[in-house]
């Protein structure tokens, strides 16, 4: 079922909840997926309004999602949260300083979440995928800004590969993660999900 939903507010947000539940029982997982790169521009010269726009979704929103569902989770005992990072949440890039901030704060979030709900039985981790082949690949090529711009497209892993490794990591594969990174740069991740020899 899709809900339509904007993350940065958080009564839509929980209503989009609410809906799911009614339908197929408390969430036991949450992927905090929702994510921009926003405007790619320097500090110096970047739009406030479309600056705190990505930080709102990319951070705020995870917040949201979190604040939805685990006090449910909380209460049984049980239940997996997993935010989608970036590499980004660890070093700077020119021009990303939305992006970059924004994403090292929900990481932190991640680790205070679990820090909080982990003794509750809550598994809360992230999944940091590397540049992935999709639309924002192309928005960030066509910037010609900062390194990530002068990737070749060959080197941006497919979709289904996160969408695997979300999977792997609701299960036990995820555990020895938790309060922390699964990175799909790994080749050791790689191969553990399955997706190399």
């Amino acid at each position: 079922m899709a809900i339509p939903c904007d993350v940065t507010d958080f009564a839509a947000l929980s209503t989009a909840i609410a809906r799911a539940e009614a339908d197929f029982g408390p969430v036991s997982v949450l992927i905090n997926n929702a994510g921009v790169i926003g405007a790619i521009a320097r500090i110096a010269t970047a739009d406030p309004a479309e600056w705190a726009s990505a930080v709102d979704i990319n951070l705020t929103g995870v917040f949201h999602g979190m604040r939805a569902v685990l006090p449910g989770m909380i209460a049984s005992g049980a239940g997996t949260i997993i935010t989608v990072g970036s590499g980004a949440a660890h070093n700077p890039l020119e021009a990303w300083s939305a992006y970059c901030s924004s994403k090292a704060g929900a990481y932190m979030l991640t680790r205070a979440a679990h820090l909080e709900a982990g003794p509750a039985g809550v598994r809360v981790l992230s999944l940091s995928p590397g540049t992935v082949a999709t639309d924002m690949q192309a928005a960030i090529k066509a910037s010609g800004i900062n390194p990530v711009s002068q990737l070749d497209w060959s080197v941006h892993i497919p979709a289904e590969w996160p969408a695997k490794a979300l999977l792997w990591m609701c299960g036990p594969g995820g555990d020895a993660f938790l309060g922390n990174e699964v990175s799909l740069r790994d080749d050791n991740i790689r191969r553990s999900i399955g997706l190399i020899a």
